[in-house]
């Protein structure tokens, strides 16, 4: 079986799924195979339980009259099947990465381009070799443009993400201190990031710059085109403001406030409203969705709880959204707990980095600090420093903050969220 010759039963599918437990009637189920598991066991099951066809990579278990094909390797027919799709697409797609920001920005991006169109965005935080392909796949006729999330820990993934996606837009957030492990360090961070320019300038498409940013300028120096923002002669100009704890943009003296707070959102939602505004979107709509747009995914959330305010960052840390999220924090009024989880993926540079913001939140000065991860606890010697979410829970339980806000931010594996029902 090739692509294809696949490719007119992928058209009749509902959609493609990757979890036996998700499967439903006319879904392509691609059946991965792993050390532990073997999803091609559930192919026969599968096939009785509604699914249109089953992608297998053990012969053993094909079976054609059944539409249970076999493949040599599943992960690369999804991802060869995925490009087929895309090269079938006629619709502009939007590539976006970067060390902070890109879910809350493909978040925002999609917001202010579904004023205007139908728009498939990449759902949750499947960004990686088997997220994109799934979400090029999902794109429809009916849809009229897209945005994908890529994301990276290591070199040559943003650049196989793109011969996928195959981008006519692209935006990097940040280059910041993210999987140094996986990137050998700050400089390879850029590196990485920047093949999603490489791809680009290769394919004379269209580039994002925001052009307060250095190293987003130097590395589209002389590029066209471009749709820029951020200085005076930028193609667009917005101005900052914040009201209560959220941030928001200035147009032509026109307002839009957001429900996120921190500044550093203020770049995210700038690239959202210039690529409206590249598309024929006004600011009306542009304010309309930005000011609509509601997080739900533990990104810059604001939460309020029995009277304190609860700002819910908890999917992602690492150095410079940690420094940023505690600069922020310390601007609101009131008593402030931080809670503060450890930063993965830092490689030999990881105690530098924890010592750093350990350092940082003591000299802004927040009346408690609360650390969760072994990486915190080698070096906070406070009796409020705790090795897991478990540990902080049994402390929580007989121990109420008192604080009027409360700031949680880690990364993903420290699951600081579990601990919010005992705040």
């Amino acid at each position: 079986m090739n692509v294809e010759q696949f490719y007119p039963l992928f058209l009749r599918s509902e959609k493609a799924v990757i979890d036996s437990r998700k499967i439903g009637t006319n879904d392509i189920f691609f059946a991965f195979s792993g050390e532990n598991f073997n999803a091609a066991t559930f192919a026969e099951k599968a096939i009785d339980e509604g699914a249109l066809a089953v992608i297998v990579e053990q012969k053993d278990f094909e079976n054609e009259e059944r539409n249970i094909f076999y493949v040599p390797s599943t992960l690369d027919f999804l991802q060869k099947l995925a490009i087929y799709h895309r090269n079938q697409l006629q619709i502009p797609i939007i590539g976006l990465t970067g060390s902070n920001g890109k879910t809350t920005t493909k978040e925002i991006i999609h917001a202010v381009l579904s004023e205007k169109f139908n728009v498939q965005y990449t759902f949750g935080n499947l960004n990686n070799h088997i997220g994109v392909p799934l979400t090029i796949l999902s794109i429809k006729s009916e849809h009229e443009m897209a945005v994908i999330e890529m994301g990276a820990n290591h070199q040559k993934e943003i650049e196989l993400l793109c011969s996928i996606s195959q981008p006519n837009f692209g935006y990097i957030t940040n280059f910041g201190k993210a999987h140094l492990e996986g990137f050998g360090g700050f400089e390879g961070v850029i590196k990485g990031k920047s093949e999603l320019y490489d791809y680009l300038k290769n394919h004379n498409e269209t580039i994002v710059v925001n052009e307060n940013d250095p190293i987003q300028v130097e590395k589209t120096e002389n590029y066209s085109p471009k749709i820029t923002f951020g200085k005076e002669n930028s193609d667009y100009q917005f101005r900052l403001f914040s009201e209560e704890h959220f941030v928001g943009v200035i147009y032509n003296n026109q307002k839009a406030v957001s429900k996120l707070t921190g500044e550093y959102n203020f770049t995210n939602l700038c690239a959202a409203a210039s690529l409206g505004f590249h598309f024929g979107i006004d600011f009306m709509q542009i304010k309309n969705a930005i000011e609509n747009y509601t997080p739900t995914n533990m990104r810059s959330q604001v939460v309020k709880k029995e009277g304190r305010t609860l700002v819910l960052d908890t999917y992602n840390a690492n150095p410079s959204s940690m420094i940023a999220s505690l600069h922020n924090f310390i601007t609101f009024e009131g008593s402030k707990t931080i809670i503060i989880g450890d930063m993965l993926e830092l490689g030999e540079e990881s105690e530098k980095e924890h010592q750093t913001i350990l350092n940082l939140a003591q000299e802004l000065g927040f009346n408690e600090i609360i650390t969760v991860g072994k990486n915190f606890k080698k070096i906070n010697t406070s009796v409020s420093s705790f090795e897991n979410t478990s540990e902080l829970i049994e402390y929580l339980k007989s121990h109420k903050i008192q604080s009027e806000n409360i700031l949680l931010k880690g990364s993903r594996g420290v699951a600081l969220e579990k601990s919010i029902d005992f705040i």
